[in-house]
């Protein structure tokens, strides 16, 4: 339990109010129309592409300061310089190409390169990839570490923050929130590494209090370590976020310079959370737990009023991300898979995100609180069915690579299957040698499916050639 005292609750109550009138605001500048309920009107300035682009980036938190406790700088190598990579090849190679679409979903996109059944296998794996029940449960958990209350109620309010002006404004209030959200993660972590200096001192502190490998880039990690990290943040192709945004930027300079801009922020985040989580590691060198060492650091260090502020932006940073989830997630049940069903197909897709919306929060509830461990089954999930639709959305932005209709849906099932069986296979301990990541080995078959693929494609013509 953190000991916050009156002043620190009353700013986390203040954070609450003025993340709901934001919100609650926000839908009186909605024009109730479909592209501006998912997609703000496809009118994301610059400024507001970058801030919640940047904002939902950072829901697994807590993941990062637990990463930089165990593993140092290389938490920045792993979990940082990946994603950079791919996010600048995404803006290049994407982002122009998705907003010129202008279409709403992914699962669009794929209909209309491959046909419905891919479309809706995707929307089925894309919906259950985007649960927002991990990052609801962390927002339960950080409530639980502010205020005595069991789980299940924190859950229950966490949900109720990060949703309830979705229902009505849509993704208009979505970006919004995160305006505020932005704003706060960023000055949250600044206040906490400027304490960190005045109390501890400098780099020179750290060198004294620290492992030398954990100030050294890549030492004391394997190579084929660094590069299954490297690998998965191939996961930002298929990302519905990334998507989501580029399709309701403003115009297509906006969505690439936006990406770029949004992965220089990134980089400053980053030398916050890190830097903090060294301190952290540095200061509070037994914890049982260090999913905690950011909370349980700052409880030591921070006064009043700015131990608070930290708290607001702790629970910003996460909720940032719940909301986007959230809203992803109903979007995809409601308009990508009930409407293509008997029962929804005369329904408008606004009414059926909504009702989506509703059954999507208390599904994430329940998860969160019979499976406390929801995280490890989300990642779990993520990994096996992430390479499935990788290849195929990529393949439908550029078709020298795409394969026929059938083949893309055979590729999609096959590989969630292969890469769900590996998965039983190394936790079984059949195979216990040469053991990679699920999510790896997914994308290596997909490659493989994808290659055999194209050269049959390409031995057909030659015949008929």
């Amino acid at each position: 339990m953190i000991q916050l005292e009156t002043v620190d609750i009353i700013l986390i109550g203040l954070y609450v109010i003025v993340l709901l009138l934001v919100g609650i605001y926000s839908s009186k500048l909605s024009k109730k129309s479909e592209a501006d309920y998912f997609l703000a009107d496809r009118s994301l300035s610059l400024k507001l592409f970058v801030m919640t682009t940047v904002a939902t980036w950072y829901g697994g938190i807590l993941g990062i300061g637990e990463f930089t406790y165990r593993y140092g700088v290389n938490s920045w190598i792993m979990q940082g310089l990946p994603y950079y990579v791919f996010a600048i090849i995404f803006a290049f190679f994407f982002a122009k190409k998705i907003r010129r679409s202008n279409l709403l979903t992914i699962p669009q996109k794929l209909e209309e390169t491959f046909g419905r059944k891919v479309s809706i296998a995707a929307a089925v794996c894309i919906f259950i990839i985007v649960t927002p029940a991990p990052y609801v449960l962390m927002v339960g958990v950080i409530l639980t570490l502010i205020i005595e209350i069991p789980l299940w109620l924190s859950v229950i309010i966490a949900m109720f923050i990060a949703s309830v002006y979705l229902y009505k404004a849509g993704y208009r209030s979505d970006v919004y929130t995160d305006v505020v959200q932005f704003v706060l993660m960023f000055l949250g972590f600044v206040v906490l590494l400027i304490f960190s200096v005045l109390k501890l001192g400098t780099f020179e502190y750290l060198q004294s209090n620290l492992e030398p490998e954990l100030l050294k880039p890549f030492s004391g990690i394997p190579f084929e370590f660094f590069l299954v990290w490297f690998l998965i943040g191939l996961w930002t192709f298929a990302d519905p976020g990334f998507h989501q945004r580029s399709y309701a930027a403003k115009n297509e300079k906006v969505a690439v310079y936006g990406l770029l801009i949004s992965v220089g922020l990134w980089f400053v985040f980053d030398f916050l959370t890190t830097s903090t989580g060294l301190y952290a590691r540095a200061y509070v060198s037994d914890l049982s737990n260090p999913l905690f060492s950011f909370p349980l650091f700052a409880d030591k260090i921070l006064p009043s009023f700015f131990k608070g502020l930290f708290f607001v932006a702790l629970l910003a940073t996460v909720v940032s991300t719940l909301n986007s989830f959230t809203f992803l997630s109903a979007q995809t049940l409601g308009k990508d898979i009930l409407q293509k069903t008997d029962w929804g197909k005369n329904k408008g897709s606004i009414q059926l995100t909504q009702l989506s919306m509703l059954l999507t929060s208390v599904v994430s509830i329940v998860l969160a609180v019979l499976i406390p461990s929801v995280v490890d089954l989300w990642y779990t999930i993520g990994s096996i069915i992430m390479p499935g639709i990788l290849f195929p959305v990529i393949s439908s932005y550029y078709s020298g690579i795409s394969l026929s209709n059938k083949r893309t849906l055979y590729q999609m099932i096959v590989v969630i299957l292969s890469t769900a069986l590996y998965f039983v296979i190394t936790k079984l301990e059949i195979l216990t040698e040469f053991i990679i990541e699920p999510m790896i080995f997914g994308i290596l078959f997909g490659i493989l499916f994808q290659t055999i693929g194209l050269l049959k494609i390409k031995g057909v013509k030659s015949q008929q050639q």
